[in-house]
């Protein structure tokens, strides 16, 4: 019996374009992004108030995502907002991932290396992605509620300068306030990281399971695996949208004791 092909952890480059290497994760990326291009022209195409059965579906799951959304944001028109990023990384974490379970797509290779892998089995991919929910977090905090008082979230120097009118007891006060702020940067930096790796890592080990599956009999047996990957997908891809509208919507929100 042949031993299983393990993908490696980096993606395996097909071949270059210029000075560009493009990987088997880049491929899979391109397909999805080609696929919701076209979806996305056929609905807008056929656009109407009495919905078609592609418009009526779309919709349909739309509203499951937007009501998903408004738990956390509290408002429709706050979840609208962030609809367009957190709604494109949830399709596109799911329709990438379920790429790689169509029937036949491991068996497609070049030069040795297997076409199409899940995007998200490429760290660089998840952490670009981590970086623009996080990125994305602070711009609709400078939006929603200023520069200056988003700032003051985590770099508190004008409550310590303040402070210094105010007696020892507000100086440590302060102080403690500046070294938390500190801290909280700290905090989105593991933002980042969290999101990246946990993508990263349960792709990845599904991808693993998936191949060994498949090496050691290749009918039926991985079909409950299949399965099981198809929910990973949706999982996943739920799991990073909802952090990542928690993270704009506590972003945009005004900070403790603003009121006062």
């Amino acid at each position: 019996m042949a031993a299983p092909h393990i993908p490696p952890l980096a993606a395996e480059t097909l071949f270059h374009v210029g000075p560009v290497a493009v990987s088997n994760t880049m491929i899979n990326t391109w397909l999805a992004l080609v696929g919701f291009l076209i979806l996305g022209y056929f609905i807008s195409k056929k656009a109407a108030l009495r919905p078609g059965r592609l418009q009526n579906w779309c919709e349909y799951f739309l509203e499951i995502l937007l009501g998903y959304f408004d738990q956390v944001t509290q408002s429709r028109q706050t979840t609208l907002k962030f609809l367009p990023i957190v709604g494109s990384v949830f399709f596109f974490i799911l329709f990438s991932n379920w790429l790689g379970l169509i029937p036949g797509t491991g068996s497609l290779t070049w030069q040795g290396e297997p076409i199409l892998r899940p995007a998200n089995t490429d760290l660089n991919l998840t952490v670009a992605m981590a970086l623009v929910a996080v990125v994305s977090s602070h711009v609709f905090g400078f939006l929603s509620v200023g520069i200056f008082t988003h700032l003051n979230k985590f770099v508190q120097i004008g409550s310590v300068i303040k402070s210094l009118k105010k007696g020892p007891v507000a100086v440590l006060t302060a102080l403690v306030e500046f070294a938390v702020g500190l801290l909280e940067i700290v905090s989105e930096l593991a933002k980042v990281l969290s999101l990246s790796l946990r993508l990263f890592g349960n792709i990845f080990a599904g991808e693993v399971l998936m191949m060994v599956m498949l090496s050691l009999v290749s009918v039926l047996v991985p079909t409950p695996f299949m399965l099981l990957e198809l929910l990973v997908g949706i999982i996943q891809a739920s799991v990073f949208a909802m952090l990542t509208i928690v993270y704009m919507t506590i972003a945009s929100s005004e900070p403790h004791g603003a009121e006062h």
